[in-house]
């Protein structure tokens, strides 16, 4: 499971209008009969317009200034293992996010009127996806670049030689730019790969719109907020602040795994991921301390999501090599994160 929070910008700016990215939600139903359309949903119901979604979110701003947010965006990305787990139910992912999103009402450290944040506090949308398409941040687009390029400079120069700009041979340049189709090392059915093309197997993820504002347009709720979960002096009084997103992230891990009995490999857990980052030796240590039918999980996850995982057998006298193989593998598991190809 990896799950993001990010607060909606155009360039430098937050967005004044939430309708953008809903029209950008709204993509996968083009073209779609009725019966099949995904419609946005919460705790209040399973289909919700497009219209009705920015109506609400753009109505409940409230005294928020230019340079705040509008509203948040969290995203959703079940790993393959999991949405292979849940055969891919559209109905079993929104179950799901209605439960966490009751998570994330807990996770504020925030009081209104007395009363800890609830679900009913919170105005959010969510909205199934199930395509995902090549980006830049890809290994397979970022291999596949330098044979791109080389095909778009020959296309460049066939349009020249039809329009009387250039001499050169028209169909040599054709058969050039398949040998470069053909050697680049990542294609789909024998296409290669290029940004913007759809991913093969089950891409299944959820958006969630939330309201930087609660239902009742009075408070502020900032996910994004600089300070955890702590208490504060202000005039005088003991004032709660912040959100914890490592609660959060944990509890939403931990709610996947109790409603649908999945069984967590290590490489698949929050903590994993956060010991990855502030401590890659310990992450190492406790990757090849697995018992072997768990590691042998673990390889084959890693392996999945492009990592190339290092020999295990390095001799611990040779410092140097052994942080030099946990830093490559670090750097392998990074990548996979945030490029989207979320099997881990």
């Amino acid at each position: 499971m990896y799950i993001t929070i990010t607060a909606q910008k155009i360039g430098e700016s937050y967005s004044s209008s939430v309708s953008d990215f809903v029209a950008y939600l709204e993509k996968e139903n083009e073209n779609k009969p009725l019966d099949e359309t995904e419609y946005f949903f919460n705790q209040q119901g399973d289909e919700f317009l497009a219209k009705d979604v920015i109506k609400d979110i753009d109505g409940n701003t409230s005294k928020l200034k230019k340079n705040e947010p509008r509203f948040y965006s969290i995203t959703v990305n079940p790993s393959k293992s999991e949405l292979k787990h849940i055969q891919n139910d559209t109905e079993k992912l929104k179950m799901y996010t209605k439960t966490i999103m009751e998570d994330y009402a807990k996770a504020f450290n925030r009081e209104i009127e007395g009363k800890p944040i609830r679900i009913q506090d919170i105005k959010y949308y969510a909205k199934i996806e199930h395509e995902r398409t090549y980006k830049g941040t890809d290994k397979a687009i970022k291999e596949n670049a330098p044979y791109y390029k080389e095909i778009v400079k020959l296309r460049n120069d066939i349009q020249k030689i039809e329009s009387g700009k250039l001499v050169g041979d028209i169909e040599k340049k054709h058969k050039q730019i398949k040998n470069l189709e053909h050697e680049a090392p990542h294609k789909i059915n024998g296409i290669m790969i290029t940004q913007g093309m759809a991913k093969v197997g089950e891409q299944s993820h959820i958006h969630i719109i939330v309201s930087r504002k609660d239902q009742s347009n009075r408070y502020s709720l900032s996910p994004g907020s600089k300070y955890k979960a702590s208490e504060v002096k202000f005039n005088g009084k003991t004032v709660k602040r912040g959100f914890d997103r490592d609660q959060f992230f944990g509890q939403a891990e931990k709610r996947f795994d109790g409603q649908f009995k999945y069984d967590r490999n290590f490489v698949e857990t929050y903590q994993s991921k956060k010991l990855l980052t502030k401590n890659p030796q310990r992450y190492y240590a406790s990757l090849i301390g697995l018992p072997n039918n768990e590691k042998a999980i673990a390889f084959k996850l890693l392996s999945q999501a492009g990592v190339s995982v290092p020999i295990l057998n390095v001799p611990t006298s040779q410092t140097q090599l052994v942080l030099k193989t946990i830093n490559k593998m670090k750097q392998g598991i990074t990548r996979a994160l945030n490029s989207g190809s979320i099997s881990i």
